[in-house]
C-alpha cells in the first residue's frame, strides 16, 4: 500500500465514495420511449437496465411507478455570488459566510430541481477581490456528494492599467480552483482585447472559457468566433439576446461563424442576469439550424436582476417549448445533454454503463412533464440526493357541479379476482 492511500480521505471524499459504492434499484420506471424498466444502479453508473420486474434488488429499492425516468438536467449558467439577494433590506453584503450561505442554498434549490452538475459564475475583482470565489469554493467543498458545483471566475476589467490588476486575479482565481475563465467582454472598453486576455489565460491553464455577451454587435461576435476556433476545452457566449434584434440574414451569417468555430451559446429562457444590461431571448432555432449547440440556463436566481427567479432547468426547457417551438425532446436536450457537453461532462442515457445522474418525474410523457413537473425523485452519483412531493386536493363538489371523474385503473385482488 502507497503512503498516499494509507492517508485519512476528508469527511467530504469519504462521502462521495460511499455513496457511488451502494447500490440501489429504481423499478418500474417509465422511459420517453414508452418502455416500463428496472434500473439498477452501482458504483456511480448505471449497472443494468431490464424490464420491470427483471432486476432484482442487492441493496436500497425506490418505486418509480408512474414516474418518467431522465437523464438529469445540469445547470450551465447560474450565480452563486448574488443569489437570493432581492429581499436584502440593504447593500448586499458579500462577507465569506454570507456568500457561502447564498451559494450552498442555491446549489440545494436547483439540485432539488434535478441540476445534478451546476456552472456558478462569480464575479471577481473590484472591492471584494478574490473573497466571494474562496465562499463558493468553500460551498462546494460542503456539497460534494450532493452536487458537482463549478466555479467560472468572472473579472470586470482586463485591459488597461486596470486591467493589470484583473488579469493578475484571474490567473490567481484559477489556481484556488475556479475551472472556468469567464468575464464580461461588452463591459470593457476594448471588447476585443478582453477576450483576447481572457482566451490567452484560459489556454495557459487549459480551461474552458463562459463569456457573458448580449450578442448585439455582429462585427465583434466575428472576432471572437475568429480567435476561439480551435481552443479546447471549448469556448460558450450567453445570452444572446442581441442577436434576436439582429436583421435575419445578419444573424444567420454570425451564427454560421460560430458554428465553424464550435462556440456553444447559453440561453437564459427564464430571464437575464446582472452581467447583461438588456435582456430577450437568443435566436434559439436559428443558432440551431446554423448546427451550433444551444444549451439553456437559468442566470439569476432571486437577485436584482430577476427578483423571481426560479433557478428550475425544466421551467427553462418548458419556456423553450412554449415561446421557441423547440419540439419536447429538444427542448429537454438543451438543459440535459447539451447542457452537460457545454459543462464538458459525460454523456447520460438511461442505458447500462452510463453515469447513474438521472431525475425522475411524475408523469407519462415528456411534454407532460414539462408542463406540470411538480413531483421529483434526483439521483446524483448512484444515489437518491433529493426529494419534492406535490398533493393537491379539491374540495368534493363533483356531484354539485357534475364533473366528470377520472376512473382509477383496476387491480387484481390477493386471491386473483378484479376489484369491482
Amino acid at each position: 500500500m502507497s503512503a498516499d492511500s494509507k492517508q485519512p480521505q476528508p469527511p467530504e471524499d469519504r462521502a462521495a465514495a460511499t455513496a457511488e459504492a451502494t447500490s440501489l434499484l429504481l423499478s418500474n420506471a417509465r422511459l420517453t420511449d414508452g418502455r416500463t424498466v428496472d434500473v439498477r444502479l452501482c458504483g456511480g453508473r448505471i449497472e443494468a437496465v431490464g424490464t420491470a420486474g427483471s432486476l432484482t434488488a442487492l441493496g436500497a429499492r425506490v418505486d418509480l411507478a408512474g414516474y418518467l425516468l431522465l437523464p438529469a438536467p445540469a445547470e450551465p449558467h447560474a450565480h452563486a455570488d448574488t443569489a437570493l439577494t432581492a429581499d436584502s433590506p440593504g447593500p448586499v453584503s458579500y462577507a465569506a459566510e454570507e456568500v457561502q450561505r447564498r451559494a450552498t442554498e442555491a446549489a440545494l434549490f436547483q439540485v432539488g430541481h434535478g441540476a445534478t452538475a451546476q456552472r456558478a459564475h462569480v464575479r471577481i475583482g473590484d472591492v471584494h477581490g478574490l473573497g466571494p470565489l474562496e465562499a463558493v469554493l468553500q460551498a462546494r467543498r460542503s456539497l460534494r456528494g450532493l452536487v458537482d458545483l463549478t466555479a467560472v471566475a468572472v473579472p470586470r476589467l482586463l485591459t488597461g492599467a486596470a486591467g493589470a490588476d484583473g488579469l493578475a486575479m484571474l490567473r490567481d482565481a484559477v489556481k484556488m480552483g475556479a475551472g472556468v475563465v469567464g468575464g464580461c467582454p461588452d463591459l470593457d472598453p476594448d471588447p476585443t482585447g478582453y477576450v483576447e486576455a481572457v482566451l490567452e489565460a484560459a489556454a495557459e491553464h487549459g480551461c474552458p472559457v463562459d463569456l457573458h455577451t448580449d450578442g448585439d454587435d455582429p462585427a465583434r461576435l466575428a472576432r471572437l468566433a475568429a480567435m476561439a476556433g480551435g481552443l479546447r476545452p471549448g469556448v460558450t457566449i450567453g445570452p444572446c439576446g442581441g442577436l434576436g434584434r439582429l436583421p435575419a440574414d445578419v444573424a444567420r451569417r454570425v451564427a454560421d461563424q460560430l458554428a465553424a468555430a464550435g462556440v456553444t451559446v447559453t440561453c437564459l429562457p427564464q430571464g437575464g442576469c446582472g452581467a447583461t444590461e438588456r435582456r430577450g431571448p437568443a435566436p434559439v432555432r436559428l443558432l440551431r439550424a446554423a448546427g451550433v449547440r444551444v444549451a439553456a440556463g437559468s442566470g439569476a436566481l432571486r437577485d436584482v436582476s430577476n427578483p423571481v427567479g426560479r433557478g428550475d432547468p425544466l421551467e427553462a426547457a418548458y419556456l423553450l417549448a412554449s415561446q421557441c417551438a423547440l419540439p419536447a425532446q429538444e427542448a429537454y436536450g438543451a438543459v440535459s445533454g447539451d447542457a452537460r457537453a457545454t459543462m464538458g461532462l459525460a454523456e447520460v442515457r438511461v442505458e447500462a454503463g452510463f453515469p447513474a445522474e438521472l431525475l425522475a418525474v411524475r408523469g407519462e410523457r415528456l411534454a407532460g412533464v414539462l408542463s406540470l413537473a411538480y413531483s421529483r425523485i434526483v439521483v446524483h452519483r448512484g444515489r437518491v440526493v433529493a426529494r419534492t412531493s406535490a398533493v393537491r386536493e379539491y374540495c368534493d363538489s363533483a356531484a354539485a357541479l357534475d364533473l366528470p371523474r377520472q376512473a382509477r385503473p383496476e387491480r387484481p385482488d390477493p386471491g386473483g379476482q378484479e376489484a369491482r
